[in-house]
């Protein structure tokens, strides 16, 4: 990577982290510091906690769709600003309707797909996945810091100084945008990094990725329920608040080597034996927490099991969606998988509101099992056979008939499968690392 490139990847993912950050950090606090508000009811709670989900849902494909039209900056600009003003909405909230209207305002910032077609432009193609990988590490890097500076923050600064912080780290990203991402002189091909709105359809009833869409939306469905009843566990085990990074931090540590363990396991079985075992972790868990003895290490064991089958599964789902996508569709497919995960996130509040509500905590647990035992049915068949490799070339069009340029890549070895778009002057190809020779559709490609 050269320094621009790495410029741009840190850049971005600083931009990634911080809002971010300023989503969860209020995941692991809320449930225990909402009751101060006036209208404080469970069905609140959860609106408060999943109702960004809804708006990112929403907004995250024609976000994404619309920084194609007006430039990357501008777009992911308009998204910290709303991102922003959400925050500032919640911190002066003094009621748990307006504390709501503001997390839908900070999901009003979907610029999820804008950041990373940003990153494929100031990247070459053959340090992208490079570029791609750091941010993604800012992402999952996030979610564990959130869970040890929330219960911090809150301690000192309540809810109001939580949402305060999460405006102000949105509002300082801005300059960061403009002034320390490159100047982008070509946008890079957007097959592998926007969606279309003409490939929609086709890929949101592909069987396959269907399995994997509805997953990540469980599974995000999951983790609310877990932080609407979690940070209570800990309360009514006379631990304060401000001790709670304490424990998520030995759980977090010791269940990312957990997940390398699962991680492990991957390459000797198969799949969808695993991602199904990883669901039954999640059910167990959500089993256990009502039934075992009321104490701290038996509430520990089960947040352990729960936090080691989630990471598993928050690594692995965008990957297969990745890998099964076809060629020059995987902007829409992982559109396609923001949204469900997203609005995963709103039906767990929706879910833990009305549960809550109606019936007990502990039937929560016990609703939120039955979905993940549910949920398993769906690997039930499920193949992940395509090992290929992915590659995006430019294509130099000057001179060329489309059709001729077809049948030269159809001649190449190694390709399993590939799609020419013109309009975008780029080539999409899923290929055999073994006989695939690079050299030789770089060249074909652009033979000047």
């Amino acid at each position: 990577m050269n320094s621009v490139e790495l410029r741009g990847a840190f850049a971005l993912a600083t931009i990634y982290l911080m809002r971010m950050l300023g989503l969860f950090m209020i995941m692991p606090v809320i449930a225990v510091l909402a009751i101060d508000y006036p209208d404080y009811s469970p069905f609140w709670l959860g609106l408060a906690i999943g109702g960004y989900g809804l708006t990112q849902a929403i907004l995250q494909i024609p976000m994404g769709i619309w920084s194609d039209k007006i430039g990357r900056k501008p777009v992911i600009t308009i998204g910290l600003i709303l991102f922003a003003l959400g925050s500032f909405v919640a911190a002066t909230a003094e009621s748990m309707l307006w504390v709501t209207v503001g997390r839908v305002m900070q999901g009003a910032g979907a610029i999820a797909g804008a950041v990373m077609a940003l990153a494929a432009d100031v990247s070459r193609e053959s340090q992208r996945s490079k570029v791609m990988a750091i941010i993604g590490i800012a992402i999952g890097f996030s979610f564990y810091l959130a869970l040890i500076l929330g219960p911090v923050l809150a301690t000192n600064w309540g809810l109001q100084g939580i949402f305060l912080a999460t405006g102000f780290l949105a509002i300082f990203c801005i300059p960061l945008v403009w002034l320390m991402v490159p100047k982008v002189t070509a946008f890079a091909p957007s097959g592998d990094t926007l969606p279309n709105l003409l490939q929609l359809r086709q890929l949101l009833f592909d069987k396959p990725l269907i399995r994997l869409y509805l997953s990540v939306l469980f599974l995000h469905m999951m983790i609310t329920v877990m932080f609407v009843q979690l940070p209570v566990r800990l309360l009514d085990l006379d631990w304060g608040i401000d001790t709670h990074w304490q424990l998520y931090l030995p759980v977090l540590v010791s269940s990312i080597l957990g997940m390398g363990l699962l991680m492990s396991l991957a390459r000797k079985t198969n799949m969808s034996s695993l991602l199904m075992a990883a669901v039954i972790m999640l059910g167990a868990a959500f089993v256990l927490i009502p039934l075992v003895p009321v104490d701290l290490i038996s509430l520990l064991i089960c947040v352990w099991l729960f936090f080691t089958a989630f990471n598993f599964l928050e690594a692995n789902f965008p990957a297969l969606v990745s890998s099964l996508a076809p060629p020059g569709r995987k902007g829409t497919a992982m559109g396609i998988f923001a949204s469900f995960q997203f609005f995963g996130a709103f039906l767990g509040g929706v879910l833990s509101s009305l549960v809550s509500q109606w019936l007990t905590n502990d039937w929560l647990f016990f609703v939120a099992a039955m979905i993940c035992f549910s949920w398993c049915l769906i690997f039930l068949g499920f193949k992940n056979t395509d090992k290929g490799k992915r590659y995006t070339l430019s294509v130099n069009f000057a001179g060329r008939d489309l059709s001729t340029l077809e049948n030269q890549f159809k001649q190449l070895g190694g390709i399993h499968e590939f799609v020419i778009f013109p309009d975008q002057q780029a080539v999409y190809l899923k290929v055999d690392g073994k006989d695939f020779d690079l050299k030789a559709a770089r060249k074909l490609a652009d033979p000047s």
